[in-house]
C-alpha cells in the first residue's frame, strides 16, 4: 500500500518540473541597447517590466517599440512571448525570449511548466523569480 500511495504521488510531482532552456548570447558581443517589441498579445504587463528591469540591472539599456515603429539605432531586438495558467489563480507558465542582431537570433531562452506546474506550490512564485536567472542566463550574465 505504500508503495502505491508513493507511486501515485510521485507521478502527480514529476510533471511540475520547470523546464528551462537557453542559448546565451556570446560572452564577447558588448551589448548597451536592447529593443523590445511589445508582443500585444501578453496581455499581463509585469512581463515585460519585469524583462526590462531585468536587462537594465546588467547595465543595458532597453527601449520598447511596437512592430510598425522599430527606431533605426536598434541593433539589438528582443522578441518574446508569454502564456498565463489558471489553477486558483493565475500564473507564468511558459516564456519565450529571443534575440536578435540585426535578422540573426544570436540567444533564445525557453522558460515551461512542465504539466503547468502540477501539484506544486512553486507555479504562483513571481515573475521575476521565475525570469530573472532565464534573462541573467540569456545575456551570459551568472
Amino acid at each position: 500500500m505504500k508503495k502505491l500511495i508513493s507511486l501515485v504521488l510521485c507521478s502527480l510531482l514529476l510533471p511540475a518540473c520547470t523546464s528551462i532552456k537557453v542559448k546565451s548570447v556570446d560572452k564577447n558581443l558588448q551589448i548597451d541597447q536592447i529593443c523590445i517589441n511589445e508582443n500585444k498579445s501578453v496581455k499581463f504587463y509585469e512581463f515585460i517590466d519585469t524583462i526590462r528591469r531585468r536587462i537594465e540591472y546588467h547595465h543595458i539599456r532597453t527601449l520598447v517599440f511596437s512592430d510598425a515603429n522599430k527606431p533605426a539605432e536598434c541593433e539589438y531586438t528582443l522578441l518574446y512571448s508569454a502564456l498565463r495558467s489558471w489553477d486558483l489563480g493565475l500564473y507564468l507558465s511558459h516564456a519565450e525570449l529571443n534575440l536578435f542582431k540585426g535578422n540573426d537570433l544570436i540567444a533564445e531562452a525557453t522558460y515551461h511548466l512542465n504539466g503547468k506546474g502540477g501539484l506544486s506550490l512553486t507555479k504562483w512564485a513571481s515573475i521575476s523569480s521565475k525570469m530573472n536567472p532565464v534573462v541573467d542566463e540569456l545575456l551570459n550574465k551568472k
